[in-house]
């Protein structure tokens, strides 16, 4: 399936179309599609969306866009409710600026030692990320200057608010220049909030994007805590323990699909990939393998996998957590088809742990932690399944010509158990040899 809509679309610079390749976006959400453009052209925007949707890029990208990487001095300033949101917002920013070269980005919030902050502040910081109260302190001290603000965000407006912010807003707001660009999300856009629009913004267009209520499938859901270097150690530990008959993996990027899937290969799994670099006939091509059984894994990204509609997948695997709260619900639907159980898990790195808070908060579910696989558990896990094949072969009668053939080696004084076990060692892939 072609994508609709393209980063490169939006004529922005090349080393941050590379960063957004490498962070896993395939194409922009319907609120990056609506806003980028409006705030590349220097307008103010009022956008209504919630957490989850990739707003965090969608001011990110052109606020780095429009920003004079010669002048060190504060010129993008995002205020937000918490610290965990600064702090997830000035990490997303950087990433996004990973090969622009140089620039500052910080993030201030109260809790961390204000010194820190300030030798960050007094050597200069292009972008500042930070709590309302914690910059109000800034300004305050003098040690940080607002007076070569060009774009100005409030992110979360309506949290903020019913946090009590509003007079910080109101004097943060008022130390900036007057000719500023103001950008504005909130999830709801209650009186005050377009009151504070009225009152400090210029001619905003306004942009909404509908929620859409996240409806999670009849899917048992569960999460592991991995540190990213060892998930694909784990991955293999999963299928060797769980053996599902039909799986898919989702990755974030087209790069960790290929990685992922060659080190699958290489150990012997029989898996295909898809992703948006592929021809539409090499998709065809290897989904009538996966519907026909000819490969048992499938390791895709989310825009890659959104015509997969098999009704045997049993386990979806989120390798990565996924970058928007809404394609959680998009990949875990794969599984759980027609009426089958299906079960999705998915790895979270220390640093994903707060996006995994997120989709748990907007799809309004709890999702379950469990602990990590162990060689021990993938072995015991294979005796059981190959208990399980010979008790039904067993049960299925019909063995007279194999019931010969032991008697005969027990001819030579062998017994039957010690028969048993030896052909079990012949076969390691039981994990008993």
């Amino acid at each position: 399936m072609e994508t609709s809509f393209s980063f490169k679309q939006f004529n922005i610079s090349p080393k941050i179309l590379r960063a957004i390749e490498d962070m896993g976006f395939e194409e922009p959400t319907p609120i990056q599609i609506s806003a980028i453009p409006i705030i590349l052209a220097g307008s103010d925007v009022t956008g209504q969306a919630k957490t989850g949707t990739g707003k965090t890029a969608a001011f990110g990208i052109p606020a780095l866009e429009r920003l004079d990487l010669r002048d060190r001095q504060t010129q993008v300033i995002v205020l937000s409710p918490t610290r965990e949101l600064a702090i997830q917002t000035a990490e997303e920013i950087a990433r996004l600026a990973t090969h622009l070269g140089h620039i500052t980005i910080l993030p201030i919030y109260g809790g961390q030692p204000i010194e820190r902050q300030l030798r960050a502040l007094k050597t200069g910081v292009q972008i500042v990320v930070g709590t309302p109260g914690r910059v109000l302190d800034h300004l305050r001290r003098r040690t940080l200057t607002l007076s070569g603000v060009r774009t100005v965000v409030l992110d979360e407006a309506d949290q903020m608010l019913d946090m009590g912010f509003l007079p910080d807003i109101e004097t943060i707001l008022s130390k900036t220049p007057r000719n500023r660009q103001t950008v504005l999300f909130s999830a709801t856009l209650p009186k005050p909030i377009l009151a504070i629009s009225k009152r400090f913004q210029n001619n905003p267009q306004f942009v909404e994007i509908p929620h859409k209520e996240l409806t999670v499938p009849e899917v048992e859901q569960r999460y592991i805590e991995v540190h990213s270097r060892d998930k694909f150690d784990v991955l293999c530990r999963l299928f060797d323990q769980m053996d599902p008959r039909l799986a898919l993996v989702f990755c974030n990027t087209k790069r960790r699909v290929d990685q992922v899937t060659k080190r699958l290969k290489t150990l012997g799994y029989s898996v295909g990939a898809i992703h948006g670099d592929l021809k539409q006939s090499q998709r065809d091509r290897v989904m009538g393998q996966f519907r026909r059984g000819e490969i048992d894994l499938l390791v895709a990204t989310d825009v890659a996998a959104r015509g997969i509609d098999v009704e045997d997948i049993d386990l979806v695997v989120n390798l990565d957590v996924p970058q928007v709260a809404e394609y959680y619900v998009h990949r875990i639907g794969r599984t759980a088809r027609a009426g089958r159980s299906g079960r999705a898990i998915t790895f979270v790195s220390p640093e994903d742990v707060y996006k995994m808070k997120e989709i748990q908060h907007m799809a309004n579910i709890t999702i379950a932690r469990i602990p990590l696989p162990t060689a021990r558990d993938a072995t015991e896990s294979r005796i059981k399944a190959l208990a399980d094949k010979i008790k039904q072969t067993v049960d299925a009668g019909n063995l007279d010509k194999q019931v010969e053939a032991i008697e005969r080696i027990m001819v030579d004084d062998y017994t039957s158990l010690e028969i048993a076990a030896a052909l079990l060692k012949m076969h390691p892939d039981t994990g008993a040899s």
